[in-house]
């Protein structure tokens, strides 16, 4: 994915409501905005109005919603692949709504393809219908309540029309992310390939990020780093017991303490950092909690839970991870062995319940303790396999290599991600150094992409307050965030993935056989290879005294060689690569004694 002629947004401090509809009433009316002094001139000062109302209009603005529908009569005009919005107010009154009350709509395309897309309880008695067009035309829909005799409700119906997305934004100009047909990387909607480099935010959506000052500050960084992915999680997090104030967003927790139901306000706060990210060009991997969640709240609630957020935010162009660390018990759990086995048989059944109430089929994955497809007891639920392959520096280098390419010889085929290894900084260790030994080893392995992440951030340690102890009585670290995201080892990431995306990188395959030594089970400290036969070959060399030779250049394919600084993103040209006479080819020495990347591309003019 390409961000070129993409310019990222930053959110003023006032905001003009300019092409919003305002909505008022029981049921609920919406009317178009007037060009003569009416809410579309007004000035709205952020620090003087409501929460909620801050919720309601920036939100808006920030994920550039499309006019709210409500069975309007006027030509509605929505744009390919972005988010719609459109609420219903129940003239019924409810005493419980999230739980007695399920609304669904069905989108009807021009062709008759159905969608049947779940609403979302937006507190009191509101719901909520997010949708995005997979394509251009007109649509009509109608509304499906489970309580058949509310007409405001029931049999709701209207229409709409999504045309094509025309400005710089790689998100709507090209789709969101799928598996690619090879099963080995991921492309857009529209066939273009997209480069899985992620990053580790689980705890972002708590208010110890402060929206929208830190939040942004992040999201700035990275999308000037050239990240793609951040993974985080809606709100059931790691390393905490339930309803541990530092897992609270400005709005509270995601349930109402009794686990009776879903609180909206905290889900409207989360929208805005969500919205922000899509908006910036970044793809939400949506980690739903943390695995030892599903004994917690049991089956029934976590199915409440993905519907809600398949409801929320399904919309948007997001990645789904069903739970972290799923098979992890509770820290504290005293009977491990049953919550490890009902947790992998339960997110085995999630997957096959998100997969079928999710209308635009996004990737589903899970965070793993080792890999997915062993998190789960039938690996074909998922889309891709997401690996954890440890965090203690050079001596987790073998199981992150045997992992991953273990991995892309099992079946079912699809892609791998390296979606968790070596924090930077944990333990004061897993330095810069190591952040490119393993971006390497999975990329030229094989991996789909990578992903990175910075001991301070994942956990949101703040400058006037780490984080602290996890339920199991040790710190992970003190890294304010503000510290960590500056650490060398994400800007190199990002040098390694601009050098990539100079190439057919997802027409890559692993070739160890090119270089000589190359890494084995014995030691995984040597020389790494892939290529695409006849047109390119990408080394990666870790620190060595003697420099490696190329094996087995192709008759009558002239290459020429640069190499690749690692840590600074320096080229050095080598020149013309000569073969000896059985077709081999020594690397010269390079500059310095470090870690190296040669690339060899064949030559033009040959």
């Amino acid at each position: 994915m390409s961000l070129a002629g993409f310019r990222p947004e930053v959110v003023p401090e006032r905001v003009r409501l300019e092409s919003l509809t305002y909505c008022t009433g029981e049921p609920l009316q919406c009317q178009k905005e007037n060009k003569n002094g009416g809410p579309d001139k007004e000035l709205i000062e952020m620090k003087n109005i409501s929460r909620r109302h801050f919720c309601q209009t920036s939100s808006l603005l920030l994920a550039g919603l499309a006019p709210t529908l409500q069975d309007s009569t006027d030509s509605i005009r929505t744009t390919q692949y972005e988010a719609m919005e459109w609420s219903y107010v129940s003239r019924k009154r409810y005493a419980d709504p999230f739980n007695e009350v399920e609304l669904d709509v069905v989108v009807t395309d021009s062709d008759g393809r159905e969608q049947r897309v779940p609403a979302f309880w937006a507190g009191e008695q509101n719901w909520s219908v997010r949708f995005s067009p997979y394509r251009t035309g007109s649509y009509r829909y109608r509304t499906i309540c489970s309580d058949p005799s509310n007409d405001a409700l029931h049999g709701r119906s209207g229409s709409f029309e999504a045309v094509a997305y025309s400005a710089d934004h790689p998100l709507y100009r090209h789709g969101p992310v799928k598996v690619a047909p090879d099963r080995r990387h991921f492309q857009h909607a529209d066939g273009t390939p997209f480069f899985w480099l992620g990053d580790t935010w689980w705890m972002a959506f708590c208010q110890r990020l402060r929206w929208p000052e830190d939040f942004q500050i992040l999201t700035a960084d990275r999308v000037r780093k050239g990240f793609t992915v951040i993974q985080i999680v809606a709100g059931l997090y790691p390393d905490m017991p339930q309803f541990d104030p530092r897992g609270a967003n400005e709005a509270g927790y995601p349930w109402e303490r009794d686990l009776s139901r879903i609180n909206p306000s905290y889900f409207d706060m989360a929208d805005l950092r969500l919205r922000y990210l899509v908006r910036q060009g970044l793809v939400p991997c949506v980690v739903g909690g943390w695995g030892y969640y599903l004994p917690i709240l049991g089956e029934k609630r976590i199915k409440q839970h993905w519907r809600y957020l398949a409801a929320r935010w399904g919309a948007y162009p997001v990645i789904w991870c069903l739970a972290g660390e799923g098979t992890m018990p509770y820290y504290l759990s005293e009977n491990k062995d049953r919550d490890k086995a009902l947790q992998k048989t339960g997110w085995t059944t999630i997957a096959r319940y998100l997969r079928s109430i999710d209308p635009y089929g996004h990737p589903i994955t899970i965070h793993p303790s080792d890999t997915a497809r062993n998190t789960v007891e039938d690996p074909t639920v998922l889309d891709f396999d997401m690996l954890q392959t440890g965090h203690s520096d050079r001596n987790s280098i073998p199981n992150t290599v045997r992992r991953v390419t273990e991995s892309l010889q099992q079946s079912p085929a699809m892609p791998v991600i390296n979606g968790e290894v070596c924090y930077e900084g944990i333990a004061e260790a897993s330095r810069q150094e190591i952040q490119r030994f393993m971006f390497w080893a999975c990329v030229l392995s094989g991996a789909a992409g990578h992903t990175y992440g910075a001991n301070g951030i994942w956990q949101i340690n703040t400058l006037e307050k780490p984080y602290g102890p996890s339920p199991h009585g040790r710190s992970w670290g003190d890294t304010p965030w503000q510290e960590a995201y500056q650490l060398p080892g994400s800007r190199q990431l990002a040098l390694a993935k601009a050098l990539l995306a100079r190439f057919a990188w997802w027409k890559l395959e692993p070739h160890p056989e090119w270089v000589d030594p190359h890494w084995t089970s014995e030691n995984y400290q040597l020389p790494y290879a892939a290529g695409i036969p006849g047109e390119l070959r990408i080394l990666f060399v870790p620190t060595r005294w003697d420099p490696p030779k190329v094996k087995n250049l192709e008759a009558g394919v002239s290459y020429r060689a640069f190499f690749f600084n690692c840590a600074s993103g320096k080229e050095i040209e080598i020149g013309k690569v000569k073969a000896d006479g059985t077709g081999d080819w020594q690397v010269p020495t390079a500059p310095i004694f470090q870690d190296w990347v040669v690339v060899m591309e064949k030559a033009r003019d040959a």
